[in-house]
């Protein structure tokens, strides 16, 4: 697998259109911390560890819906494999006017576009979540 965070996201984003309410993706310490972040800020219920079918760890993710529709509306990879993006601490976007999240992977950790501001690091704009 090439991309681990973004078959992770359209795993969420493919369930979710199902309506289904748990996803599971192969576990990592990089993916755990998107996740993080996705928790913290409101976008899915939590997460926990679990083995998954094959016996190697996996990540069950539980997806939040609100009146029937799913909380994220939009879900876009902006780093990938072959192109990463890199931005300063003054670069980094606000998605729709700041209603939306930015996760920067930077020097002291996996945070949100919010977080690393007030911390005044960069880093690699992983994904983008309305």
């Amino acid at each position: 697998m090439n991309d681990p965070i973004g078959d992770m996201l359209t795993r969420i984003r493919n369930n979710q259109l199902r309506g289904k309410t748990t996803v599971e993706t192969p576990a990592s310490k990089l993916r755990a911390r998107v996740l993080d972040v996705l928790a913290d800020e409101g976008y899915i219920r939590g997460y926990s560890a679990i083995d998954g079918k094959d016996g190697h760890p996996a990540l069950r993710i539980e997806l939040k819906y609100y009146e029937g529709e799913p909380v994220i509306r939009e879900l876009k990879r902006v780093s990938k494999p072959g192109r990463r993006v890199y931005m300063g601490v003054n670069d980094i976007p606000q998605i729709r006017q700041g209603l939306g999240v930015s996760i920067v992977s930077t020097s002291k950790g996996v945070m949100s576009d919010a977080n690393a501001r007030a911390a005044k690091v960069g880093g690699e704009v992983l994904c983008s979540i309305f």
